[in-house]
Protein backbone atom coordinates (compact mmCIF):
# COMPACT_ATOMS: atom_id res chain seq x y z
CA UNK A 1 0.00 0.00 0.00
CA UNK A 2 1.29 3.70 -0.51
CA UNK A 3 1.84 5.35 2.52
CA UNK A 4 -0.65 8.72 2.54
CA UNK A 5 1.71 11.52 2.96
CA UNK A 6 0.65 13.14 5.91
CA UNK A 7 -2.28 15.49 5.72
CA UNK A 8 -1.70 18.77 7.09
CA UNK A 9 -3.48 19.37 10.44
CA UNK A 10 -5.73 22.41 9.67
CA UNK A 11 -7.07 23.91 12.67
CA UNK A 12 -10.40 26.17 13.21
CA UNK A 13 -8.47 30.08 12.66
CA UNK A 14 -8.80 29.02 8.86
CA UNK A 15 -12.97 29.45 9.40
CA UNK A 16 -11.93 32.92 9.11
CA UNK A 17 -11.74 32.46 5.29
CA UNK A 18 -15.04 32.06 4.70
CA UNK A 19 -17.21 34.21 7.42
CA UNK A 20 -18.16 30.35 9.12
CA UNK A 21 -18.26 30.72 13.07
CA UNK A 22 -16.94 28.21 15.03
CA UNK A 23 -19.30 25.26 15.31
CA UNK A 24 -20.27 23.38 18.58
CA UNK A 25 -22.08 20.32 19.06
CA UNK A 26 -19.37 17.83 19.02
CA UNK A 27 -17.04 19.22 22.28
CA UNK A 28 -13.86 20.71 22.65
CA UNK A 29 -11.28 20.36 19.45
CA UNK A 30 -7.35 19.34 20.26
CA UNK A 31 -5.61 22.48 18.79
CA UNK A 32 -2.29 22.61 17.15
CA UNK A 33 0.86 24.62 19.08
CA UNK A 34 -0.59 27.89 17.78
CA UNK A 35 2.66 28.97 16.01
CA UNK A 36 2.19 25.73 14.15
CA UNK A 37 -1.21 26.57 13.10
CA UNK A 38 -0.20 30.37 12.68
CA UNK A 39 2.48 29.16 9.87
CA UNK A 40 0.32 26.61 8.19
CA UNK A 41 -2.05 28.96 7.33
CA UNK A 42 0.11 32.04 6.19
CA UNK A 43 1.93 29.32 3.87
CA UNK A 44 -1.55 28.35 2.64
CA UNK A 45 -2.65 31.69 1.98
CA UNK A 46 0.75 32.45 0.66
CA UNK A 47 0.01 30.19 -2.14
CA UNK A 48 -3.29 30.85 -3.42
CA UNK A 49 -2.07 34.36 -3.36
CA UNK A 50 1.00 33.67 -5.63
CA UNK A 51 -1.18 31.49 -7.53
CA UNK A 52 -3.98 34.65 -8.49
CA UNK A 53 -1.06 36.92 -8.10
CA UNK A 54 0.93 35.55 -10.80
CA UNK A 55 -2.56 34.87 -12.89
CA UNK A 56 -2.90 38.66 -12.98
CA UNK A 57 0.25 39.63 -14.13
CA UNK A 58 0.22 37.15 -16.78
CA UNK A 59 -3.08 37.30 -18.46
CA UNK A 60 -2.35 41.09 -18.38
CA UNK A 61 1.18 40.82 -20.29
CA UNK A 62 2.28 40.32 -23.92
CA UNK A 63 -0.95 39.71 -26.24
CA UNK A 64 -4.24 40.40 -24.65
CA UNK A 65 -6.58 37.02 -23.70
CA UNK A 66 -9.04 39.12 -25.32
CA UNK A 67 -7.50 39.69 -28.91
CA UNK A 68 -6.44 36.15 -29.23
CA UNK A 69 -9.26 34.39 -28.18
CA UNK A 70 -11.83 36.40 -29.93
CA UNK A 71 -12.39 34.06 -33.07
CA UNK A 72 -14.01 31.85 -30.96
CA UNK A 73 -15.74 31.15 -27.26
CA UNK A 74 -13.84 29.43 -24.50
CA UNK A 75 -15.23 26.23 -22.66
CA UNK A 76 -17.39 27.53 -19.56
CA UNK A 77 -15.86 27.23 -16.50
CA UNK A 78 -17.60 27.28 -12.82
CA UNK A 79 -16.68 28.84 -10.06
CA UNK A 80 -17.49 27.17 -6.94
CA UNK A 81 -18.75 27.39 -2.75
CA UNK A 82 -16.09 26.73 -0.20
CA UNK A 83 -15.74 23.34 1.55
CA UNK A 84 -15.88 23.63 5.45
CA UNK A 85 -16.16 20.91 7.80
CA UNK A 86 -18.14 20.87 11.00
CA UNK A 87 -15.61 23.93 12.82
CA UNK A 88 -15.39 25.58 9.31
CA UNK A 89 -11.99 24.22 8.32
CA UNK A 90 -10.86 24.68 5.16
CA UNK A 91 -11.40 21.52 2.62
CA UNK A 92 -11.66 22.86 -0.73
CA UNK A 93 -11.36 26.27 -2.13
CA UNK A 94 -11.46 28.16 -5.79
CA UNK A 95 -7.95 30.07 -6.54
CA UNK A 96 -7.28 31.57 -9.64
CA UNK A 97 -5.03 29.96 -12.11
CA UNK A 98 -3.18 30.56 -15.63
CA UNK A 99 -4.28 28.80 -18.50
CA UNK A 100 -2.41 28.23 -21.75
CA UNK A 101 -3.80 28.53 -24.72
CA UNK A 102 -2.88 29.35 -28.72
CA UNK A 103 -4.63 31.11 -32.03
CA UNK A 104 -3.04 28.87 -34.80
CA UNK A 105 -3.72 31.93 -37.18
CA UNK A 106 -1.10 33.59 -35.37
CA UNK A 107 1.48 31.59 -34.80
CA UNK A 108 4.70 32.03 -37.02
CA UNK A 109 6.21 28.63 -37.01
CA UNK A 110 4.55 25.16 -35.66
CA UNK A 111 7.45 23.15 -35.92
CA UNK A 112 9.30 25.45 -33.63
CA UNK A 113 6.44 26.17 -31.16
CA UNK A 114 5.41 22.78 -30.87
CA UNK A 115 8.74 22.07 -29.86
CA UNK A 116 9.64 24.07 -27.02
CA UNK A 117 5.96 23.62 -25.56
CA UNK A 118 6.75 19.74 -25.52
CA UNK A 119 9.95 20.49 -24.08
CA UNK A 120 8.34 22.62 -21.48
CA UNK A 121 5.17 19.73 -20.99
CA UNK A 122 6.59 16.67 -21.67
CA UNK A 123 3.31 15.06 -21.36
CA UNK A 124 2.07 16.88 -24.65
CA UNK A 125 1.48 14.67 -28.11
CA UNK A 126 3.95 16.34 -30.31
CA UNK A 127 2.75 15.49 -33.41
CA UNK A 128 -0.83 16.09 -32.50
CA UNK A 129 -0.04 19.42 -31.16
CA UNK A 130 2.20 20.45 -34.37
CA UNK A 131 -0.92 19.36 -36.68
CA UNK A 132 -3.16 21.50 -34.91
CA UNK A 133 -0.60 24.56 -34.76
CA UNK A 134 -0.43 24.40 -38.42
CA UNK A 135 -3.76 24.85 -38.87
CA UNK A 136 -4.48 28.52 -39.56
CA UNK A 137 -7.64 28.13 -40.18
CA UNK A 138 -8.18 27.30 -36.28
CA UNK A 139 -8.56 30.25 -34.07
CA UNK A 140 -8.16 28.59 -30.79
CA UNK A 141 -6.83 25.65 -28.82
CA UNK A 142 -5.88 24.80 -25.64
CA UNK A 143 -2.10 24.17 -24.42
CA UNK A 144 -2.50 23.04 -20.63
CA UNK A 145 -4.90 24.32 -18.12
CA UNK A 146 -4.82 24.95 -14.52
CA UNK A 147 -0.19 25.36 -15.00
CA UNK A 148 1.25 26.46 -11.49
CA UNK A 149 2.78 29.69 -11.26
CA UNK A 150 6.72 27.84 -11.91
CA UNK A 151 4.77 26.67 -15.69
CA UNK A 152 3.55 29.49 -16.29
CA UNK A 153 5.96 31.99 -15.64
CA UNK A 154 8.25 29.35 -17.89
CA UNK A 155 5.55 29.25 -20.86
CA UNK A 156 5.28 33.24 -20.62
CA UNK A 157 9.61 33.19 -20.96
CA UNK A 158 9.27 31.70 -24.05
CA UNK A 159 8.13 34.64 -25.76
CA UNK A 160 6.38 32.90 -28.48
CA UNK A 161 3.95 34.80 -30.82
CA UNK A 162 -0.11 33.38 -30.14
CA UNK A 163 0.60 32.26 -27.22
CA UNK A 164 -1.85 33.44 -24.40
CA UNK A 165 -2.75 32.97 -21.09
CA UNK A 166 -6.68 33.09 -19.49
CA UNK A 167 -7.81 33.27 -16.21
CA UNK A 168 -9.57 30.68 -14.41
CA UNK A 169 -10.75 28.90 -11.59
CA UNK A 170 -8.91 26.21 -10.09
CA UNK A 171 -10.09 23.62 -7.32
CA UNK A 172 -7.82 23.07 -4.26
CA UNK A 173 -7.88 20.79 -2.04
CA UNK A 174 -5.80 21.78 1.17
CA UNK A 175 -6.54 18.13 3.32
CA UNK A 176 -5.67 16.61 0.26
CA UNK A 177 -5.97 12.90 0.79
CA UNK A 178 -7.57 13.09 3.84
CA UNK A 179 -11.55 13.76 2.64
CA UNK A 180 -10.81 12.64 -0.79
CA UNK A 181 -13.38 9.94 -0.97
CA UNK A 182 -16.48 12.08 0.66
CA UNK A 183 -15.54 15.34 -1.65
CA UNK A 184 -14.74 13.60 -4.66
CA UNK A 185 -12.95 15.86 -7.39
CA UNK A 186 -13.98 18.42 -10.38
CA UNK A 187 -13.40 17.74 -13.84
CA UNK A 188 -10.65 20.70 -15.96
CA UNK A 189 -14.06 22.81 -16.29
CA UNK A 190 -13.98 22.58 -12.32
CA UNK A 191 -16.99 20.81 -12.49
CA UNK A 192 -18.20 18.36 -9.66
CA UNK A 193 -17.64 14.56 -11.31
CA UNK A 194 -18.11 12.73 -7.71
CA UNK A 195 -18.63 13.24 -4.01
CA UNK A 196 -19.70 16.23 -2.50
CA UNK A 197 -18.08 18.08 -4.98
CA UNK A 198 -20.91 16.37 -8.14
CA UNK A 199 -23.73 17.26 -5.13
CA UNK A 200 -22.97 21.04 -5.52
CA UNK A 201 -23.54 20.58 -9.04
CA UNK A 202 -27.01 19.00 -9.00
CA UNK A 203 -28.16 21.38 -6.33
CA UNK A 204 -27.15 24.30 -8.28
CA UNK A 205 -24.13 25.89 -6.22
CA UNK A 206 -21.96 26.99 -8.61
CA UNK A 207 -21.94 30.20 -10.83
CA UNK A 208 -20.96 30.59 -14.09
CA UNK A 209 -16.96 31.88 -15.11
CA UNK A 210 -18.37 35.25 -16.13
CA UNK A 211 -20.14 35.94 -12.99
CA UNK A 212 -17.58 37.61 -9.88
CA UNK A 213 -14.48 36.28 -9.61
CA UNK A 214 -15.61 34.45 -6.25
CA UNK A 215 -19.03 33.42 -4.99
CA UNK A 216 -21.26 34.97 -2.71
CA UNK A 217 -22.66 32.16 -1.36
CA UNK A 218 -22.12 30.56 1.59
CA UNK A 219 -19.91 27.53 2.30
CA UNK A 220 -21.19 24.12 2.16
CA UNK A 221 -20.25 22.82 5.91
CA UNK A 222 -19.77 19.49 6.33
CA UNK A 223 -20.56 17.00 8.92
CA UNK A 224 -16.97 15.91 9.41
CA UNK A 225 -14.64 17.23 11.94
CA UNK A 226 -11.36 17.16 10.59
CA UNK A 227 -9.36 16.00 13.86
CA UNK A 228 -11.98 12.70 14.12
CA UNK A 229 -10.99 11.92 10.43
CA UNK A 230 -7.57 12.63 11.09
CA UNK A 231 -7.60 10.45 14.13
CA UNK A 232 -9.30 7.34 12.14
CA UNK A 233 -7.12 7.95 8.85
CA UNK A 234 -3.77 7.33 11.46
CA UNK A 235 -5.18 4.49 13.77
CA UNK A 236 -6.57 2.82 10.59
CA UNK A 237 -3.03 3.02 8.95
CA UNK A 238 -1.10 2.34 11.61
CA UNK A 239 -3.28 -0.91 12.49
CA UNK A 240 -3.17 -2.09 8.03
CA UNK A 241 0.95 -1.62 8.75
CA UNK A 242 0.54 -3.81 11.89
CA UNK A 243 -1.74 -6.44 10.81
CA UNK A 244 -0.53 -6.61 7.34
CA UNK A 245 -4.01 -5.67 5.94
CA UNK A 246 -4.95 -4.91 2.69
CA UNK A 247 -7.04 -2.03 3.27
CA UNK A 248 -9.07 -0.53 5.91
CA UNK A 249 -12.24 1.69 6.34
CA UNK A 250 -13.60 3.12 9.44
CA UNK A 251 -17.25 5.70 9.92
CA UNK A 252 -18.44 7.76 12.85
CA UNK A 253 -21.90 8.82 13.02
CA UNK A 254 -23.64 11.08 15.29
CA UNK A 255 -26.67 8.15 16.44
CA UNK A 256 -29.24 10.56 16.61
CA UNK A 257 -28.75 12.59 13.78
CA UNK A 258 -27.26 10.53 11.53
CA UNK A 259 -24.32 13.36 10.71
CA UNK A 260 -21.34 11.20 9.25
CA UNK A 261 -18.64 12.81 11.76
CA UNK A 262 -15.79 10.87 9.82
CA UNK A 263 -15.23 8.64 7.34
CA UNK A 264 -11.79 6.76 5.85
CA UNK A 265 -11.35 4.24 3.48
CA UNK A 266 -7.21 2.93 2.60
CA UNK A 267 -5.90 2.90 0.57
CA UNK A 268 -6.41 6.50 -0.79
CA UNK A 269 -6.02 8.85 -3.34
CA UNK A 270 -5.18 12.43 -4.20
CA UNK A 271 -8.27 14.81 -5.32
CA UNK A 272 -5.66 16.98 -7.28
CA UNK A 273 -4.44 13.74 -8.81
CA UNK A 274 -7.46 11.73 -9.17
CA UNK A 275 -6.85 10.34 -13.14
CA UNK A 276 -3.44 8.94 -11.90
CA UNK A 277 -4.93 6.86 -9.07
CA UNK A 278 -5.39 3.42 -9.57
CA UNK A 279 -8.90 1.48 -9.39
CA UNK A 280 -7.92 0.36 -5.38
CA UNK A 281 -7.06 3.89 -4.21
CA UNK A 282 -10.04 5.09 -5.87
CA UNK A 283 -12.76 2.08 -3.87
CA UNK A 284 -14.40 3.66 -0.97
CA UNK A 285 -15.25 0.80 1.03
CA UNK A 286 -17.58 2.91 3.49
CA UNK A 287 -19.83 3.51 1.12
CA UNK A 288 -19.11 2.00 -2.56
CA UNK A 289 -18.73 -1.53 -1.76
CA UNK A 290 -20.70 -3.90 0.08
CA UNK A 291 -19.44 -6.65 2.05
CA UNK A 292 -20.40 -9.52 4.35
CA UNK A 293 -19.56 -8.33 7.67
CA UNK A 294 -20.08 -11.24 9.51
CA UNK A 295 -21.09 -11.10 13.68
CA UNK A 296 -21.61 -8.39 13.92
CA UNK A 297 -25.00 -8.88 12.15
CA UNK A 298 -25.57 -10.42 14.90
CA UNK A 299 -26.65 -6.73 16.44
CA UNK A 300 -29.55 -6.95 13.97
CA UNK A 301 -30.62 -10.51 15.22
CA UNK A 302 -30.60 -9.60 18.79
CA UNK A 303 -32.96 -6.97 17.46
CA UNK A 304 -35.21 -9.37 15.73
CA UNK A 305 -35.38 -11.64 19.13
CA UNK A 306 -36.74 -9.03 21.71
CA UNK A 307 -38.31 -6.92 19.41
CA UNK A 308 -40.10 -9.08 16.89
CA UNK A 309 -40.56 -12.52 19.08
CA UNK A 310 -40.97 -10.62 22.39
CA UNK A 311 -37.61 -12.36 23.81
CA UNK A 312 -36.03 -11.45 27.11
CA UNK A 313 -32.30 -11.42 27.39
CA UNK A 314 -32.26 -14.00 30.16
CA UNK A 315 -34.25 -16.46 27.52
CA UNK A 316 -32.76 -19.56 27.15
CA UNK A 317 -31.81 -21.08 23.66
CA UNK A 318 -30.40 -24.96 23.29
CA UNK A 319 -27.39 -24.20 21.79
CA UNK A 320 -25.45 -27.44 22.50
CA UNK A 321 -26.10 -29.55 18.64
CA UNK A 322 -25.29 -28.49 15.41
CA UNK A 323 -28.18 -27.23 13.01
CA UNK A 324 -27.95 -29.08 9.89
CA UNK A 325 -29.54 -28.59 6.26
CA UNK A 326 -28.78 -31.55 4.27
CA UNK A 327 -25.19 -31.53 3.71
CA UNK A 328 -24.74 -28.29 5.78
CA UNK A 329 -23.45 -28.07 9.54
CA UNK A 330 -23.24 -25.06 11.53
CA UNK A 331 -21.65 -25.58 14.87
CA UNK A 332 -19.95 -23.38 17.43
CA UNK A 333 -16.26 -22.69 16.84
CA UNK A 334 -16.17 -22.96 20.82
CA UNK A 335 -18.98 -24.84 22.07
CA UNK A 336 -19.63 -23.93 25.67
CA UNK A 337 -21.12 -26.86 26.62
CA UNK A 338 -24.52 -25.63 27.99
CA UNK A 339 -27.89 -23.64 26.88
CA UNK A 340 -27.14 -20.07 26.52
CA UNK A 341 -29.07 -16.86 27.46
CA UNK A 342 -30.25 -14.25 24.35
CA UNK A 343 -27.51 -12.07 25.83
CA UNK A 344 -24.49 -14.34 25.90
CA UNK A 345 -25.85 -15.64 22.34
CA UNK A 346 -24.28 -12.12 21.63
CA UNK A 347 -21.80 -11.93 23.80
CA UNK A 348 -20.07 -15.50 22.86
CA UNK A 349 -20.74 -15.06 19.97
CA UNK A 350 -22.67 -17.84 19.35
CA UNK A 351 -23.75 -18.95 15.20
CA UNK A 352 -26.18 -21.93 16.70
CA UNK A 353 -27.85 -19.16 18.77
CA UNK A 354 -28.12 -16.53 15.82
CA UNK A 355 -29.23 -19.45 13.68
CA UNK A 356 -32.28 -21.02 15.96
CA UNK A 357 -33.69 -16.73 16.04
CA UNK A 358 -33.69 -16.99 12.60
CA UNK A 359 -35.37 -20.36 12.21
CA UNK A 360 -38.10 -19.23 15.11
CA UNK A 361 -38.29 -15.92 13.57
CA UNK A 362 -39.42 -17.50 9.73
CA UNK A 363 -37.78 -15.85 6.42
CA UNK A 364 -40.94 -13.56 5.84
CA UNK A 365 -40.64 -11.90 9.15
CA UNK A 366 -36.93 -11.72 9.70
CA UNK A 367 -36.77 -10.07 5.93
CA UNK A 368 -39.47 -7.30 6.72
CA UNK A 369 -37.22 -6.80 9.95
CA UNK A 370 -33.99 -6.25 7.76
CA UNK A 371 -36.16 -3.87 5.77
CA UNK A 372 -37.74 -2.11 8.48
CA UNK A 373 -34.06 -0.96 9.49
CA UNK A 374 -32.98 -0.17 5.86
CA UNK A 375 -30.60 -2.45 5.24
CA UNK A 376 -32.22 -4.40 1.94
CA UNK A 377 -32.42 -1.03 -0.32
CA UNK A 378 -30.23 1.72 -1.74
CA UNK A 379 -29.49 4.27 0.49
CA UNK A 380 -28.00 7.95 -0.50
CA UNK A 381 -25.50 10.23 0.73
CA UNK A 382 -25.17 13.98 -0.31
CA UNK A 383 -21.76 12.11 -1.59
CA UNK A 384 -23.89 10.20 -3.71
CA UNK A 385 -25.84 6.43 -3.71
CA UNK A 386 -24.26 4.10 -1.01
CA UNK A 387 -23.67 0.14 -3.19
CA UNK A 388 -26.98 -1.21 -3.60
CA UNK A 389 -26.82 -4.00 -1.13
CA UNK A 390 -26.16 -7.73 -2.23
CA UNK A 391 -29.30 -10.39 -1.39
CA UNK A 392 -29.00 -14.06 -1.54
CA UNK A 393 -31.07 -15.17 -5.13
CA UNK A 394 -32.65 -17.97 -3.14
CA UNK A 395 -34.03 -17.00 0.31
CA UNK A 396 -34.82 -20.16 2.29
CA UNK A 397 -34.18 -21.14 5.69
CA UNK A 398 -30.41 -22.06 4.96
CA UNK A 399 -29.76 -18.38 3.95
CA UNK A 400 -31.74 -16.80 6.57
CA UNK A 401 -29.90 -18.94 9.19
CA UNK A 402 -26.35 -17.76 7.88
CA UNK A 403 -27.23 -13.96 7.84
CA UNK A 404 -28.40 -14.27 11.02
CA UNK A 405 -24.64 -14.83 11.96
CA UNK A 406 -23.61 -12.34 9.48
CA UNK A 407 -22.84 -13.89 6.14
CA UNK A 408 -25.15 -14.12 2.68
CA UNK A 409 -26.38 -10.63 2.96
CA UNK A 410 -23.67 -7.79 2.26
CA UNK A 411 -24.12 -4.67 2.97
CA UNK A 412 -21.61 -1.57 2.58
CA UNK A 413 -20.45 -0.61 6.33
CA UNK A 414 -22.07 3.42 6.17
CA UNK A 415 -25.74 1.18 5.68
CA UNK A 416 -24.75 -1.21 8.57
CA UNK A 417 -24.01 1.42 11.09
CA UNK A 418 -27.00 3.95 10.14
CA UNK A 419 -29.66 0.73 11.00
CA UNK A 420 -27.30 0.06 14.02
CA UNK A 421 -27.70 3.63 15.37
CA UNK A 422 -31.69 3.11 15.33
CA UNK A 423 -30.93 0.04 16.83
CA UNK A 424 -28.99 1.55 20.07
CA UNK A 425 -30.22 5.29 20.30
CA UNK A 426 -33.70 4.55 21.58
CA UNK A 427 -34.74 2.72 17.89
CA UNK A 428 -35.80 5.96 15.99
CA UNK A 429 -34.12 5.12 11.92
CA UNK A 430 -31.14 7.20 11.15
CA UNK A 431 -30.53 9.07 7.73
CA UNK A 432 -26.84 9.57 7.35
CA UNK A 433 -25.82 13.13 5.87
CA UNK A 434 -22.41 14.31 5.55
CA UNK A 435 -23.95 17.84 5.61
CA UNK A 436 -23.73 19.20 9.34
CA UNK A 437 -27.41 19.61 10.97
CA UNK A 438 -28.55 22.09 13.21
CA UNK A 439 -31.03 20.10 14.63
CA UNK A 440 -31.63 16.14 15.17
CA UNK A 441 -33.79 15.12 12.01
CA UNK A 442 -37.88 15.22 13.57
CA UNK A 443 -40.26 12.74 12.03
CA UNK A 444 -38.37 9.69 11.22
CA UNK A 445 -39.72 6.21 11.64
CA UNK A 446 -39.41 3.51 14.87
CA UNK A 447 -37.25 0.77 14.26
CA UNK A 448 -37.90 -1.20 17.78
CA UNK A 449 -39.43 0.08 20.71
CA UNK A 450 -37.15 2.21 23.34
CA UNK A 451 -37.34 -0.72 25.63
CA UNK A 452 -35.46 -3.33 22.58
CA UNK A 453 -33.17 -0.71 22.31
CA UNK A 454 -31.80 -0.68 25.46
CA UNK A 455 -31.56 -4.39 26.08
CA UNK A 456 -29.60 -4.14 22.69
CA UNK A 457 -27.52 -1.58 24.51
CA UNK A 458 -26.83 -3.74 27.89
CA UNK A 459 -25.94 -6.87 25.32
CA UNK A 460 -23.26 -4.76 23.57
CA UNK A 461 -21.78 -3.73 27.10
CA UNK A 462 -21.47 -7.09 28.52
CA UNK A 463 -20.10 -8.75 24.73
CA UNK A 464 -16.68 -5.89 26.17
CA UNK A 465 -16.56 -6.40 29.94
CA UNK A 466 -17.80 -10.12 30.08
CA UNK A 467 -15.16 -12.46 30.85
CA UNK A 468 -16.01 -14.70 27.80
CA UNK A 469 -17.33 -11.24 25.87
CA UNK A 470 -15.37 -11.87 21.83
CA UNK A 471 -14.65 -7.56 22.00
CA UNK A 472 -13.34 -7.27 25.98
CA UNK A 473 -9.60 -6.05 23.83
CA UNK A 474 -12.26 -3.05 22.80
CA UNK A 475 -12.28 -1.68 26.65
CA UNK A 476 -10.99 1.19 27.71
CA UNK A 477 -10.64 2.13 31.48
CA UNK A 478 -13.37 5.38 31.55
CA UNK A 479 -14.81 4.55 28.84
CA UNK A 480 -18.57 2.70 28.87
CA UNK A 481 -17.92 1.30 25.14
CA UNK A 482 -20.91 -1.24 24.20
CA UNK A 483 -19.52 -3.07 20.78
CA UNK A 484 -19.58 -6.57 18.85
CA UNK A 485 -17.16 -7.93 16.87
CA UNK A 486 -17.21 -9.51 13.37
CA UNK A 487 -14.48 -11.68 11.50
CA UNK A 488 -16.19 -12.75 8.22
CA UNK A 489 -14.34 -15.07 5.31
CA UNK A 490 -14.90 -13.55 2.09
CA UNK A 491 -16.31 -15.16 -1.14
CA UNK A 492 -14.36 -16.94 -3.55
CA UNK A 493 -14.73 -19.64 -6.13
CA UNK A 494 -16.31 -22.49 -5.11
CA UNK A 495 -17.05 -21.09 -1.43
CA UNK A 496 -15.51 -19.13 1.45
CA UNK A 497 -11.72 -18.29 1.86
CA UNK A 498 -10.69 -19.45 5.17
CA UNK A 499 -7.58 -17.29 5.67
CA UNK A 500 -9.34 -14.18 3.86
CA UNK A 501 -11.40 -12.07 6.50
CA UNK A 502 -12.79 -8.75 7.10
CA UNK A 503 -12.23 -8.08 10.63
CA UNK A 504 -14.64 -5.38 12.10
CA UNK A 505 -15.48 -3.99 15.46
CA UNK A 506 -18.97 -1.94 15.94
CA UNK A 507 -18.93 0.22 18.76
CA UNK A 508 -21.53 2.33 20.81
CA UNK A 509 -20.06 5.29 22.86
CA UNK A 510 -21.39 5.55 25.37
CA UNK A 511 -23.32 1.77 25.93
CA UNK A 512 -25.89 3.64 28.27
CA UNK A 513 -26.93 7.02 26.24
CA UNK A 514 -25.33 6.87 22.41
CA UNK A 515 -23.82 9.50 21.24
CA UNK A 516 -21.87 7.84 18.46
CA UNK A 517 -21.83 4.59 16.61
CA UNK A 518 -18.69 3.66 15.33
CA UNK A 519 -17.69 0.52 12.52
CA UNK A 520 -13.79 -0.26 11.70
CA UNK A 521 -13.07 -2.49 9.62
CA UNK A 522 -9.74 -4.45 8.00
CA UNK A 523 -9.15 -6.33 5.02
CA UNK A 524 -7.65 -9.44 4.95
CA UNK A 525 -5.16 -9.02 7.82
CA UNK A 526 -2.62 -11.58 8.68
CA UNK A 527 -1.99 -13.34 11.72
CA UNK A 528 1.30 -11.48 14.18
CA UNK A 529 3.06 -13.27 16.77
CA UNK A 530 0.65 -10.63 19.17
CA UNK A 531 -2.39 -12.69 17.94
CA UNK A 532 -0.25 -16.17 17.80
CA UNK A 533 -0.88 -16.07 14.12
CA UNK A 534 -4.94 -15.38 14.43
CA UNK A 535 -7.17 -13.03 12.30
CA UNK A 536 -10.35 -12.72 14.62
CA UNK A 537 -11.69 -9.56 15.10
CA UNK A 538 -11.28 -9.60 18.93
CA UNK A 539 -7.76 -9.47 18.46
CA UNK A 540 -7.34 -6.97 16.05
CA UNK A 541 -10.45 -4.94 15.15
CA UNK A 542 -10.82 -4.39 18.56
CA UNK A 543 -8.21 -3.18 20.62
CA UNK A 544 -7.54 -1.02 17.06
CA UNK A 545 -10.93 0.61 18.42
CA UNK A 546 -9.78 1.05 21.65
CA UNK A 547 -6.79 3.22 20.29
CA UNK A 548 -8.96 5.23 18.35
CA UNK A 549 -11.27 6.04 21.15
CA UNK A 550 -8.59 7.25 23.54
CA UNK A 551 -7.61 9.51 20.79
CA UNK A 552 -10.94 11.10 19.54
CA UNK A 553 -12.62 10.57 22.76
CA UNK A 554 -11.50 14.35 23.98
CA UNK A 555 -12.14 15.65 20.48
CA UNK A 556 -15.53 14.42 21.13
CA UNK A 557 -16.17 15.89 24.42
CA UNK A 558 -16.30 12.25 26.04
CA UNK A 559 -13.61 12.60 28.55
CA UNK A 560 -13.15 9.93 30.59
CA UNK A 561 -13.50 11.05 34.03
CA UNK A 562 -17.19 12.31 32.54
CA UNK A 563 -17.62 8.77 31.41
CA UNK A 564 -16.78 7.20 34.06
CA UNK A 565 -19.48 8.39 35.98
CA UNK A 566 -22.11 6.50 34.10
CA UNK A 567 -20.55 3.13 34.35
Amino acid sequence: MKRRPEPLRVGPALAARSGAPRASGHGAHIELPRERTWLMHAAIAAVFVAIAGQTVRLAASGETETRLARAEPLHQTYIRPDIVDRRGNLLATDVDAASLFADPAMVRDADLTAEKLVALFPELDAAELRRHLADSTRRFMWIKRGLTPIEAQRAHDLGIPGLGFRREPRRVYPTRYLTSHIIGHVDVDNRGISGIERHIDEIGETDAAAAPRRSQREPVRLSIDLGVQNAVADTLADAMKQYKAQGASGVILDAASGEIVASVSLPDQDPQKFPDADDDDRKDRVMAGVFELGSIAKTVTLGLALDDLGASLTRIYDTREPLRFGRYTIAEQYPPGRPLTLAEILVRSSNVGAGLIAMEAGVARQRAFLDRLGLLDTIRTEAGPVAKPLLPSHWGSLEGVTIAYGHGLAVAPLQFAAAAAGLVNGGIKVRPTVIRQDAVPSGEARVVSPATSAAIREALRQAVINQHGTGRRAELEGYEIGGKTGTAEQPGKGGYKEKTVISSFFAVLPASAPRYVLLLSLFEPQGTAETKGKITAGLNAAPMTARLIARIGPMLDLLPDRVAGAN
